[in-house]
């Protein structure tokens, strides 16, 4: 299994100037920054005081630089959060006089706005190495941790092989969820005729259909699907996930 102190050894350098280079942005729902908008702005939901964005974004980038654990990441943090007053259920009234009890801060938001920022930035040092190195290693193959806590859907796709610049990386790049664990491995020509690989082709696999975003709004966005030539079965990322992090920024 995959941890993040794994990925620690993964182009830090490159994944702390991907984090840096992001600007602030305040959002009180996660779909408000969407997909692409991801690449350039850092955001968490429900923070809409500069000062609150800065404390989690500067413990972030510390955790980046310095190897921290997700342990030593919350423990540093939490308490600057409750200090300020995000932590906990809220009451929060809306524009309209509408009251809705919210969460802000816990221990389950830190571990995701940690693993959620890790492994983004990570995975696109990765892929800024990976796309660098593509004469030498054109081939790249997704690979799922592959234990209980593996969505079906990212198991499904453990295995498959397609050249770096086929249209799937685009939509499939890894992360492609909320604590998604998944990475790349580039392989050489040696490696696929070593291995007897075969790559494949996404002509013809690859669809978009709508999913639900929000059960209050009733919203839905375009999520990209791509369909096993083999099984027929469709695979899709978490809705708003169906982008490359990277893409477009490292390229």
């Amino acid at each position: 299994m995959i941890q993040l102190k794994t990925l620690f050894k993964l182009a830090p350098a490159l994944a702390i100037k991907y984090f840096k280079n992001k600007k602030n942005q305040l959002s009180w729902d996660w779909f408000e920054v969407w997909q692409d908008a991801h690449k350039k702005s850092f955001t968490v939901a429900k923070v809409m005081r500069e000062s609150i964005l800065n404390d989690i974004r500067s413990s972030l980038e510390k955790a980046l630089s310095e190897g921290k654990t997700f342990r030593e990441f919350s423990k540093e943090l939490k308490p600057t959060l409750q200090k300020k007053g995000w932590w906990g259920e809220q009451i929060v009234v809306d524009s309209k006089g509408t009251a809705e009890k919210v969460q802000m801060g816990s221990m389950y938001r830190l571990k995701t706005i940690y693993r959620v920022n890790m492994q983004t930035a990570y995975q696109t040092g990765r892929y800024k190495t990976q796309i660098d190195n593509a004469d030498n290693r054109p081939y790249w193959e997704y690979v799922a941790v592959m234990d209980a806590s593996t969505r079906p859907e990212h198991a499904m796709l453990n295995g498959l092989v397609f050249r770096y610049d086929d249209p799937f990386w685009k939509s499939f790049y890894p992360p492609n969820g909320w604590n998604c664990r998944c990475r790349v491995n580039a392989l050489s020509d040696y490696k696929m005729k070593k291995t007897n690989i075969t790559a494949n082709s996404s002509e013809g696999t690859l669809s978009e259909d709508m999913a639900l975003i929000s059960k209050k709004s009733g919203e839905y966005a375009p999520v990209t699907v791509y369909t096993d030539p083999l099984t027929g079965k469709r695979i899709a990322p978490d809705v708003g996930w169906s982008h490359n992090p990277a893409s477009g920024l490292v390229d």
